[in-house]
């Protein structure tokens, strides 16, 4: 096989791998939602500890993997998988048509900001995603999730304390469905909570 050969199937592979990786990407629901996961989730290590190891020593890690494409390009492909972000994805229920949230959702809440203080994600800044389905008109739906994201982002301020600076709301509307088969599932309608370390 020519080196041409060997690197298109290695791309051909990590894009696989990261399609699969999207496509497994699961939504908690609020009896699921742990400080334990969530800081896991979130912890900047957490998007890929071998590939963070890799980037730092410059190597490539795989299994089952014959070293064929270039250094250079490993490496790129390495740095790229570190620097993701930490993510979580938490179902957090709303009132009908509303951004008021619901007892159950404020538990939830109250469990997230614990692992926002915790140690290891002390110095980490958080955007709060909100998401909706596409039952709705495409404008309605980015106000309400805006308006939901938000009403997460005050209630984290409010009753847990955090710095405004360290929390920023973005309403997503229907572009990003987590289950585009099913427009009404309940992992539309979630709120996905993005680590940015720093």
């Amino acid at each position: 096989m020519n080196t041409t050969a060997r690197l298109t199937t290695a791309l051909l592979a990590l894009l696989m791998a990261a399609g699969n990786a999207l496509a497994q990407e699961k939504v908690m629901r609020e009896g699921q939602v742990t400080e334990k996961a969530l800081i896991d989730a979130l912890s900047p290590s957490a998007a890929s500890p071998d590939a963070a190891a890799s980037a730092a020593d410059g190597t490539m890690r795989m299994r089952s993997f014959r070293p064929g494409v270039r250094p250079a390009v490993a490496a790129a492909g390495t740095a790229a998988a570190a620097a993701q972000p930490g993510k979580a994805s938490i179902l957090v229920t709303f009132v009908t048509d509303s951004a008021d949230l619901t007892p159950r959702a404020k538990g939830a809440l109250d469990v997230l900001a614990g692992a926002m203080k915790s140690d290891r994600l002390a110095s980490t800044r958080f955007t709060i995603e909100g998401h909706a389905d596409p039952r709705g008109n495409d404008e309605h739906n980015l106000r309400l999730s805006q308006a939901r994201a938000e009403a997460v982002r005050t209630y984290l301020l409010s009753q847990h304390g955090l710095a405004a600076e360290r929390v920023n709301a973005v309403g997503k509307g229907s572009s990003a469905l987590m289950n585009p088969s099913e427009p009404a599932a309940p992992e539309n309608r979630r709120v996905t909570i993005v680590a940015q370390p720093g």
